[in-house]
């Protein structure tokens, strides 16, 4: 059994383990399905966030979403990739974590997706906190403790 007698570990801001922004694929609304399937394809992201033209955060993008938004009846109906646009497609439901929230809200919230997009106050897009980095960290508490 693992116990974590150190809360303040838990308690350490995220700001320091995020990705910034600048390092993270993305794209913008308005941008159309086929660019952002060429981003997800060329950066081999399995999703990416979708920003305004000011930078703020306003939903996630997927393979998968695109790919469901062309299935036809009977045939993949590629023809609509340039038409259909991202902010169609997004989603528009998903947890954010604020750049001054814990350790352990972040830790919480990754048991279930692979990352997480981090807002500042304003809702600007600051960059990614992900599962692999919150693992190394705990990780690396683990080990130091024992």
């Amino acid at each position: 059994m693992i116990s974590v007698n150190n809360k303040d570990f838990l308690h350490t801001p995220i700001e320091e383990f995020i990705i910034s922004s600048e390092k993270v694929a993305h794209v913008q609304v308005g941008n159309s399905a086929e660019h952002a399937l060429l981003v997800l394809t060329k950066t081999g992201y399995s999703s990416i966030p979708v920003l305004d033209s000011q930078y703020r955060l306003k939903g996630l993008l997927s393979s998968r979403m695109i790919t469901e938004s062309i299935l036809g009846l009977e045939h993949i109906e590629y023809e609509k990739l340039t038409d259909l646009k991202v902010d169609d497609i997004m989603q528009k439901d998903f947890p954010v974590i604020k750049i001054h929230d814990r350790f352990q809200k972040g830790l919480d919230l990754l048991i279930n997706h692979a990352f997480l997009c981090v807002t500042d106050d304003e809702g600007m897009f600051v960059g990614i906190l992900t599962r692999r980095v919150i693992l190394k960290q705990l990780k690396r508490f683990i080990y130091s403790v024992n």
